[in-house]
C-alpha cells in the first residue's frame, strides 16, 4: 500500500471513529492490566462485567493478593481459563509488590516480567495507560493488516513492525484502537460489511467488490 494511500486510509478511519479507546473498563493503569490479562479469549463485555463485581472489592495488588486464588476465582469464573488468569493476576499483584512498590511498571522488559503478561499485553498497557505510541496486534489488527495490504505478515509480531514502520506519525498513537475497532464492528471475520466500510477505496481487498454487494442493508458500520 502506497503512503498517500496508508494515509488516506487512516484519515478516513480517525473520522469515522472520533473517540478511539479501549472497551474495557478500568479506571488505573493496574485496573487496566488486569483486565487485559483477563481479555486473552474473551470478549471485553465479558470481562467488564466480571471486572464490575471485582473492582470495588479489589483493584489493587494489595486487595489482589490478599484476596488470594480461591478468593479471587470466583469474580472471573465466568470468564474463560478463568483459573489460570486468576492465578496470574494474583501472582502479578505480589511482584507489584515486592518490586515496583505497588505501581505497574511503564517499560515494556518489566512489564513481560510480570506473569500473563506477553508483548500483545505490554503494548496495550504501554499505549492506553502511559501514552506511549505502540500498536497492539489482536486478532482483529492483524486480521485487517492483511486483509487490507496495510501490514500483511505471517504473525502477529511481523504485522505489529511493519504498522510501526507504515502508520504516518500523527495517527500512530491511536492507530491500534483504529484497527481494532474497524475489525470489530466492520472489516469482520467471516462476512465483511464492504458496503459501508468507510475506506473502501483504499483497501486492497480482492474480495471487497463482492462482500459490498453481500452487505445488508441495514448493516451498521462504526
Amino acid at each position: 500500500m502506497s503512503p498517500a494511500r496508508r494515509e488516506e486510509l487512516f484519515r478516513r478511519l480517525a473520522a469515522a471513529i472520533p473517540d478511539p479507546k479501549s472497551e474495557l473498563a478500568f479506571t488505573t493503569p493496574f485496573e487496566l492490566l488486569v483486565a487485559v490479562v483477563l481479555s486473552a479469549q474473551a470478549t471485553d463485555k465479558g470481562v467488564n462485567l466480571a471486572t464490575a463485581k471485582l473492582f470495588p472489592v479489589a483493584n489493587t495488588p494489595e486487595k489482589i493478593a490478599a484476596l488470594g486464588v480461591e478468593g479471587l476465582e470466583p469474580y472471573v469464573k465466568t470468564i474463560g481459563l478463568y483459573r489460570g488468569k486468576a492465578k496470574n493476576v494474583v501472582a502479578l499483584s505480589r511482584i507489584l509488590i515486592e518490586r515496583h512498590g505497588g505501581k505497574v511498571p511503564r517499560t515494556r522488559e518489566a512489564l513481560e516480567e510480570l506473569p500473563g503478561v506477553g508483548r500483545k499485553t505490554a503494548n496495550v498497557v504501554l499505549n492506553v495507560a502511559f501514552g506511549e505510541p505502540t500498536i497492539a496486534v489482536d486478532t482483529h489488527v492483524f486480521r485487517v493488516s492483511n486483509r487490507t495490504g496495510l501490514a500483511p505478515g505471517k504473525d502477529p509480531l511481523e504485522v505489529e513492525l511493519k504498522l510501526l514502520k507504515a502508520v504516518p506519525k500523527k495517527y500512530l498513537q491511536h492507530a491500534h484502537h483504529y484497527l481494532i475497532l474497524h475489525g470489530r464492528y466492520t472489516c469482520v471475520a467471516k462476512k465483511p460489511l464492504c458496503g459501508k466500510c468507510p475506506v473502501f477505496a483504499q483497501c486492497e481487498f480482492k474480495e471487497k467488490k463482492k462482500f459490498a454487494a453481500q452487505t445488508p442493508a441495514g448493516a451498521v458500520a462504526r
